[in-house]
């Protein structure tokens, strides 16, 4: 069976303490363990193809531009692509922050230019250099919360429409906003014509095309704890009745 590895990162920053972020010197030492074990780097469209060997996708949700400034030259020091998942509402004005539940509080603060977004172009230069490009949908909302069914289908759509319109490529995978997700989200994402989607559950269940377990790195996984997250024995256990739910 294939070892099918897939990691969520958001931002990448020296001083941003959020639980969000990570640090370069970290996730250096974190793409080190993972080329020291023989992971191969792919695209997270390309480790849903995966047969056989060991292959991890990296994922960055939020399209920040500390990837782009910070994470994107530790990457190409080890070979591995990854994969940007983009607000598309949020592009057109990457001199402002983004702005949703759960990220306020770095408002109006020293910290706030860290939660500033990449543009288009920028976007272009990653997939350009072989990163693939996906929907974070249009306004970053908690999907399972959304009850109007036309709201959910333009959510879906319309980001994956813009995506390819900007880029002028296939946008065929999704992250869902917080990692959030139910069956009635999960059909919809298939009929706005998704062929893959990543989640960031607390138990790992079977993996599913549209409802894909992703591990969230955070800003407390230091090199034991990160190396634990990824082995295949914790992978497992989280797989299991063993481990809560929430």
């Amino acid at each position: 069976m294939p070892d099918v590895l897939v990691l969520c990162y958001h931002a990448v920053s020296e001083r941003f303490p959020a639980a969000l972020s990570v640090t370069p010197e970290a996730f250096e030492r974190q793409l080190a363990v993972l080329k020291r074990a023989g992971y191969r780097g792919v695209t997270f469209a390309e480790a849903m193809q995966a047969s056989s060997d060991r292959v991890v996708a990296i994922t960055f949700d939020d399209a920040l531009l500390s990837v782009l400034q910070r994470a994107k030259p530790l990457l190409d020091s080890v070979g591995y692509p990854a994969t940007m998942y983009a607000p598309t509402a949020y592009l057109d004005t990457p001199d402002k922050p983004l702005k949703w539940d759960g990220i306020e509080q770095w408002h109006g603060g020293e910290h706030e230019h860290e939660l500033l977004p990449m543009s288009w172009d920028q976007l272009g230069e990653l997939a350009e250099a072989g990163w693939e490009i996906g929907s974070h949908t249009a306004t970053h909302p908690h999907l399972h919360q959304v009850r109007d069914d036309e709201e959910l289908r333009a959510e879906l759509v319309e980001s994956k429409a813009r995506v390819e319109d900007r880029l002028g490529l296939d946008c065929t995978t999704l992250a869902y906003p917080y990692g959030d997700y139910d069956e009635r989200v999960v059909a919809a994402a298939g009929a706005a014509g998704y062929a893959a989607a990543g989640t960031l559950p607390a138990r790992l269940p079977p993996a599913r095309p549209l409802a894909w377990p992703r591990l969230g790195v955070y800003h407390g996984d230091d090199e034991r704890r990160f190396r634990l997250k990824v082995s295949r024995v914790m992978r497992r256990l989280r797989g299991s009745r063993l481990w809560p739910t929430g």
